[in-house]
């Protein structure tokens, strides 16, 4: 061992030992604790090893290395356990209506809460991902048209604004370019609300809907197609996480002026199309000028 390398070997050391220590991140309740010390793990302690290594073999730090590795290993079945279990409960209806939400808060605390305006993924994010499916993630497997925007998965703090704000037991509540069904899946649990996901990418499509199935959620469906294929005559409440842009989003934004014209419609939007949909002669926004990407805005129907 170098002497230059002794002092950093002995930080990771140190900050190895402080996780080994730490009864609290492997008792199961503590999620947002070990999602952090995960964190820690990977982007503070592995990160810097590789960092050291690639200066030539040491056999400290390759112990180290493994020794971390298996800290994190033990932390990441405990999550798994977790998540089969709570996905067992939830198939089973062993949680009545309107428990989502109370079950998150117990195992993140505060950082459940929703926090307007906070851009990005968080450890609320880490949950959803874990607890909604088991599955391997699907490659995409046919191309986008131009306008079709690259899928990226809604941030689960807006889906859980989206909530609060747009659904109840009572709407019908669709997501139009539904990715992997967070979207639709988390609604529902969250509401009761009947929910269904408009996705072109059969990929994406069939794993929400194994997804929902898996949870056994009876009022959750995804529909492969185009958007602008969609039958969305039962709809009273529209999400868009800007699926495409252009002359394909105006033409979507036609299809919902239709339906608009039979009853009220709610449209939410997040991301850059919320500009575009604020030009609609036909819709308000009932929540600031739809010129922040990071805002979840609604829109309202002026006609009907």
């Amino acid at each position: 061992m170098s002497f230059e390398l002794t002092p950093f070997i002995a930080e990771i050391l140190a900050d190895i030992q402080s996780i080994e220590d730490d009864a609290g991140i492997y008792q199961e309740v503590h999620f947002n604790a070990r999602a952090n010390a995960i964190d820690f793990i990977d982007f503070h302690v592995i990160d810097r090893i590789n960092g050291l290594l690639s200066g030539g073999p040491n056999t400290a730090l390759e112990s180290a290395k493994k020794r971390v590795e298996t800290a994190k290993n033990l932390l990441e079945k405990i999550d798994i356990t977790l998540f089969k279990r709570l996905r067992e409960q939830i198939s089973s209806g062993a949680y009545p209506e309107g428990f989502f939400k109370d079950l998150v808060h117990k195992y993140l605390g505060d950082e459940a809460s929703p926090a307007a305006g906070k851009a990005g993924y968080d450890n609320l994010d880490a949950f959803v991902n874990g607890l909604l499916s088991n599955q391997p993630l699907p490659e995409a497997s046919i191309p986008r048209d131009p306008e079709m925007v690259f899928y990226q998965q809604t941030p689960a703090r807006i889906i859980f604004e989206l909530a609060e704000r747009a659904a109840s037991s009572e709407n019908t509540f669709f997501d139009i370019g539904s990715g992997l069904g967070h979207v639709p899946i988390l609604v529902n649990l969250l509401t009761g609300a009947k929910t269904r996901g408009i996705e072109y990418e059969p990929a994406y499509c069939d794993y929400a809907a194994a997804s929902a199935s898996q949870l056994n959620l009876a009022n959750v469906a995804f529909i492969n197609t185009t958007a602008q294929n969609g039958d969305y005559s039962e709809g009273s409440v529209f999400f868009m996480y800007t699926p495409f842009e252009g002359l394909m989003l105006q033409q979507m934004l036609e299809i919902l002026k239709t339906e608009s014209l039979k009853k009220p419609i709610r449209i939410f939007t997040y991301g850059p199309c919320s500009p575009q949909v604020a030009r609609q002669g036909w819709l308000s926004c009932v929540n600031g000028p739809a010129d922040d990407v990071y805002t979840l805005y609604e829109f309202r129907s002026l006609i009907s």
